[in-house]
């Protein structure tokens, strides 16, 4: 049934509108419509609502039954926009590769670092011979992570560039290969091209001190 709209007349009390008993019937057909739709569309007052917000995590799930909008319509030529709450991103929702902290047991050859998985890789000795750390999964402005690196042993960086990788070093500041020392290597990827990655890096040694800092 199409809405049925109530004629008010011209001007006030001119005699040309729906008697009072008409109006309301109007009414109340109108209200009957909206209160028996099963449809299930936006409109109706019965519908479950296509939007919809769990107040323990926060997620928010759109039914696109409930919306009329088909997989193919959204993929097109629909936009849905979220917005995150004031304070509502914390650390434990965010992925794991800036949260997370791996240990690497492989202290030889070239060992795979996924920073899909991890920001932070902790070395669990000594290098034993000539280390290549081969960078995988990263994100521009991901940081990572590696200490302690210790061990005379030649060290080398590589990523997952189909075509180059370039490593700029940061400071002058080369990697302790003595032995004496403990080593530390923060990485950032600067762009995360498929073909020619861009990564600037620092070494420092470290020793646990808490004075005079």
């Amino acid at each position: 049934m199409a809405k049925q709209v109530i004629n008010i007349g011209t001007t006030a009390n001119d005699g040309t509108g729906d008697p009072l008993r008409s109006a309301f019937d109007k009414v109340n057909d109108n209200f009957t419509e909206l209160y028996t739709d099963d449809a299930g569309d936006v409109n109706s007052i019965t519908a479950t609502a296509p939007i919809e917000r769990d107040s323990a995590t926060g997620a928010v799930t759109i039914s696109l039954a409930d919306t009329g909008v088909t997989s193919g319509k959204l993929a097109t030529d629909s936009v849905i926009t979220a917005k995150i709450l004031n304070d509502n991103v914390t650390h434990d929702k965010l992925e794991g590769r800036y949260t997370d902290a791996v240990s690497i047991t492989t202290l030889t050859g070239t060992v795979s670092f996924n920073c899909a998985s991890a920001s932070v890789f902790k070395l669990s000795g000594d290098l034993t011979g000539t280390y290549t750390i081969s960078l995988t999964g990263y994100k521009k402005a991901q940081i990572i992570t590696i200490y302690p690196l210790k061990g005379n042993q030649t060290l080398n960086l590589a990523g997952q560039g189909s075509s180059s990788n370039t490593f700029n070093k940061i400071g002058g500041v080369d990697y302790d290969d003595d032995g004496s020392a403990s080593n530390i290597i923060q990485i950032e990827c600067v762009d995360d091209s498929a073909t020619d990655p861009i990564f600037f890096y620092s070494l420092a040694t470290f020793a646990a001190d808490s004075s005079d800092i």
